[in-house]
């Protein structure tokens, strides 16, 4: 039986599933390395003990918080150069405008503003100034940038003014990264834009992660290709993932849903990922999870594109607890230090694990160095806890009706077992992992946002369901598996010829065949 191991790379620990049908054959975690690339290949390592068991996997799946991380710590970013085609219009705001400055100075470089583009019924602005973008790409080359962001005014709905400055920056300088914004974001020039210059200035990052988890994958024995998980929960090439990092930038969280989703069979339910610092609530729907569909910020800077709907709370089984105060808890954490530091582990820092092992709700450790701590105390901070949790949870539900909520996580066991609102809390098998087993079960997606006129609303979401079907299909998904997971028709009654604007997003299993070719040996 073939199998696919499933890696997701956090900021404290790298845990690895290996899963053979539906079934978690072996499992791992393992401190997460400066290099990131040690790290994933003892957890490869780990898992494949022999040559017949690397020859058995058809793939590998890796989440990471590598790049987003980059971007709140500022760090392994290149500057690069913003080209705006919008112009006569969208003059009096420049790019990089409403960036954090300190972020600014490590990005920003030289700023195009181009006349070209179109309006929200494809009709141009003004035609496109060709001389200029090959002007721009010459100065860009002159200059050494490494990376150019491309935003055309209603791009995601044209694409075309991007597509022929693309053309013309690699004509004139091949070795520069171009980043286009209609393959990214939707509409919102400002937004959208924000997001192609982070994609830019992560690109030369993503490739040496990438590479690293290559050269893991071939250290490790394993001639299965590698796919890299994206923040809708689905799975993408090494290659695309090389091209659009910021695609991977929720598949921490997401990798949790969707690894929820797997291992208690629903689809449809909130999940609670109690880690060691943090809790991350978010919501499936259809096994998938809800997207926000609200601006985020990403370090600091306005984006709009797929992100998962999630909320974090400081409360993990590393969050201390004031000794003093059993009502005084969080949100500091001892993070990757638990095993050193809290109590029961020998250390002297009083943590949430160190009160649930003194409720006796989980075991680890030495119960022995808790047993000072009062009867009273010990009810206190575990109502508080809970407190803390069951808020976050209200915090995220958007339903009247009791809904079920999955706990996972490597502390699930500071989830209550009575919610309000919550029809039944669900506790599966190896919760720790889940994030693991998430990457594992991933799936390739296609979407389509687009505007139809002078059609009927039944053969637009027909129109849209094809060209979605289609482009999954192009990322190697099996045909037969496909199903849409989320669509959203919205009338616009400011253009003429009803006009519809409609975004559907399908998912499917990769085709078998597909899962084997096309490794980077």
């Amino acid at each position: 039986m073939t199998q696919r191991i499933g890696i997701d790379v956090g900021g404290t620990n790298t845990d690895a599933v290996l899963i053979a049908g539906n079934d978690i054959v072996a499992r791992i975690k393992t401190p997460t390395t400066r290099d990131i690339t040690s790290g994933v290949l003892a957890a490869m390592n780990a898992l494949v003990q022999n040559r017949t068991t690397a020859q058995n996997i058809s793939a590998v799946m890796i989440g990471t918080t590598h790049f987003v991380n980059a971007v709140v710590q500022r760090d392994g970013l290149s500057p690069v150069a913003a080209m705006r085609i919008a112009l006569p219009a969208a003059a009096q705001v420049r790019p990089f405008a409403d960036w954090p400055e300190d972020l600014r100075r490590h990005v920003e470089g030289p700023v195009f503003q181009i006349r070209g583009g179109h309006e929200v019924d494809g009709s141009p602005i003004v035609p496109l100034d060709h001389e200029a973008i090959a002007q721009a790409a010459r100065a860009i080359r002159a200059s050494g940038i490494s990376a150019v962001g491309v935003t055309a005014a209603f791009s995601p709905l044209t694409a075309a003014a991007e597509i022929e400055a693309e053309r013309i920056i690699r004509d004139i300088a091949p070795e520069v990264l171009v980043t286009c914004s209609h393959r990214l974001g939707r509409i919102g020039l400002l937004a959208r834009e924000n997001v192609t210059l982070l994609n830019a200035s992560l690109q030369d990052l993503a490739r040496r992660t990438i590479e690293g988890f290559q050269q893991a994958r071939l250290a490790s024995g394993i001639a299965a290709p590698l796919f890299i998980t994206q923040n809708d929960g689905t799975m993408v090439r090494a290659e695309h993932a090389t091209a659009y990092p910021v695609l991977c930038f929720g598949s921490g969280p997401t990798n949790s849903l969707r690894g929820a989703a797997f291992l208690s069979g629903l689809k449809d339910a909130m999940v609670n990922d109690v880690g060691g610092t943090t809790s991350d609530i978010g919501t499936l729907a259809s096994g998938f999870p809800r997207e926000a569909n609200n601006v985020v910020y990403v370090g600091g800077v306005r984006t709009l594109f797929r992100m998962p709907d999630t909320f974090s709370v400081g409360l993990g089984g590393g969050t201390i607890v004031d000794q003093a105060n059993p009502r005084n808890i969080g949100p500091k954490s001892v993070g990757f230090r638990l095993a050193s530091e809290a109590l029961v582990f020998g250390g002297n820092t009083l943590t949430c694990s160190d009160i649930a092992v003194a409720a006796g709700l989980t075991d680890m450790g030495d119960p022995s160095r808790v047993s000072h701590l009062s009867a009273q105390f010990v009810k206190d901070a575990l109502h508080r806890i809970h407190e803390i949790g069951i808020d976050a949870v209200n915090h995220m539900k958007t339903s009247f009706e009791d809904v079920p909520l999955i706990a996972v996580g490597g502390a699930a066991f500071l989830v209550p077992d009575e919610i309000p609102g919550i029809s039944n809390v669900v506790r599966v098998a190896e919760p720790g992992v889940a994030n693991a087993v998430g990457a594992a079960m991933a799936q390739v997606s296609g979407e389509i946002d687009h505007i139809f006129q002078d059609v009927s609303r039944d053969d637009a979401l027909a129109t849209a369901r094809s060209l979605a079907d289609a482009k999954a299909r192009e990322a190697g998904a099996e045909p037969d598996s496909i199903e849409v997971i989320e669509l959203e028709d919205l009338p616009i009654a400011y253009m003429r010829g009803n006009a519809l604007r409609v975004r559907i997003r399908v998912a499917g299993r990769m085709a078998q065949e597909n899962l084997m070719q096309g490794a980077i040996e």
